[in-house]
């Protein structure tokens, strides 16, 4: 098996947990049982009644609760593009998030989750979807015949959780000049049929996954396709209208840091969910070891990023120090689980490093990113896959495997949202006309401000 295996032991039973790296397990290979014992064979009322059912119920109740804290990073993706924001496009981007967490569920219920997960109905690219939802009371979706960790819809509610970050990331990116349905509309695509596809590759068993690439929790999976799917709907926006001058760039400031900052807590705190989560399992090895690489890689990308401010704008930028935290926690995502805590510094670092550098160079070449979303996800989230082929515990982990698979999932995203963002802009339009760009998105679009102020 490419992942780290786990294992928790119950009162009278062994279960092996997988991270999320792995594809859930069928009935007979989730649990390794003593000789005397034949949980496959239960009853639901069997299995509640067994010693090993306190255990199960354990990890399903974390997963259940890592699902509640990817959630709570909603509102930190929320808050941190509002801010960065100025104050006339604060109630258009929280419309957006409203739109991409609630569309994103329905989605992935529909569609995407067996399309992601398919079982044995994939070719290694590509699997049908369908609705999700299964019978109540059968006990090969509800007891640990269904796998060791979770049931079906703990399962799947902490999969769809993850699904409509990526959009959001892309919400972030194109901020302040896009129309809302064309994006409206991207965002139901990308996330209810591009997302699942890539999923599939690498957590799902698919062609990814037989070549031994590595993702714990979504270094690639969801930021590096987040961050790709964003340069390619930015390249065809365009910039701010006086973002770019003859005269050189012009700074536009978000209207709060205080939300900014916020956000960012709201998104580290939503992280040890992300990641913790990402074991599958409420081990104490496994759910306490993630949780310290996850936090030590995001405290190091912000020392870093601050620094690398300091040396290069002549003075401590607090978002970059907050856009550092957040290059930290992505670029270890996908090895939270196989590198040391040294290492997990050491990613941080170069992440917060990577960042600031990054940012600044997008500005260079003239694509204009508000939140620094691109550079966040698309460039760490490359990073950090890499990384595991740097630092890793397990030598089968392979620079090259994983370099091949970060290439993969973010040029599938970029190609995939130039081709449906380039006809909606074809068919509909993406932008919005410069009168409603001066005016503001809250009146234009929405007819309201953020703040209740009079409109003019």
């Amino acid at each position: 098996m490419a992942g780290v295996m786990f294992t928790m032991m119950g009162a009278n039973s062994v279960l092996p947990v997988f991270a999320q790296d792995e594809p859930a397990p069928e009935a007979a290979a989730a649990e390794e049982a003593p000789a005397d014992e034949t949980p496959s064979a239960y009853s639901s009322e069997e299995f509640i009644a067994s010693d090993g059912y306190s255990t199960f119920a354990v990890n399903n109740i974390w997963i259940c609760i890592s699902a509640a804290l990817v959630f709570i990073m909603h509102l930190g993706f929320s808050t941190v593009e509002s801010g960065l924001a100025q104050k006339k496009n604060c109630v258009n981007i929280l419309f957006k998030n409203v739109w991409i967490v609630t569309t994103g569920l329905i989605m992935y219920a529909l569609w995407g989750f067996n399309s992601m997960y398919p079982g044995e109905g994939g070719n290694g690219f590509f699997a049908m979807g369908s609705w999700f939802g299964g019978d109540l009371n059968d006990p090969s979706l509800t007891t640990s015949d269904y796998n060791a960790g979770y049931t079906w819809w703990g399962d799947f509610i902490f999969q769809a959780m993850f699904a409509a970050t990526g959009a959001t990331i892309v919400s972030g990116a194109v901020a302040e000049r896009v129309k809302l349905y064309s994006f409206m509309i991207f965002a139901v695509l990308l996330v209810g049929f591009a997302y699942p596809v890539t999923g599939y590759w690498k957590w799902g068993g698919g062609w990814l996954a037989e070549k031994g690439f590595y993702d714990f929790a979504g270094s690639s999976v969801v930021h590096a396709f987040g961050g790709f799917a964003a340069l390619a709907c930015v390249l065809l926006l365009g910039p701010r209208k006086g973002k770019y001058t003859p005269d050189g760039i012009k700074p536009i400031l978000g209207h709060s840091m205080p939300l900014a900052a916020i956000g960012v807590f709201l998104l580290w705190l939503g992280w040890f969910g992300f990641n913790g989560g990402s074991a599958l399992s409420a081990d104490p090895k496994a759910v306490s070891f993630v949780f310290v690489t996850t936090s030590l890689a995001a405290a190091a990308g912000a020392i870093a990023s601050s620094f690398t401010s300091i040396i290069l704008l002549k003075k401590p930028d607090l978002s970059m120090a907050l856009n550092g935290i957040l290059a930290g926690l992505v670029g270890i995502t996908a090895g939270a689980d196989t590198v040391s805590e040294l290492s997990s510094i050491i990613i941080g670092a170069i992440s917060g490093v990577l960042v600031v550098l990054s940012i600044l160079f997008f500005d260079k070449i003239k694509i204009d990113d508000p939140v620094g979303a691109i550079s966040v996800h698309g460039v760490c989230g490359v990073f950090g896959t890499i990384a595991v082929g740097i630092f890793s515990f397990d030598p089968s982990h392979s620079i090259v495997v994983q370099t091949i698979g970060t290439f993969a999932i973010g040029g599938f995203a970029f190609v995939f949202s130039f081709v449906v963002f380039l006809i909606l802009k074809l068919v509909l339009g993406v932008r919005v006309s410069e009168e409603e760009e001066s005016e503001g998105l809250d009146v234009a679009e929405h007819g309201a401000p953020a703040y209740g102020e009079e409109m003019a």
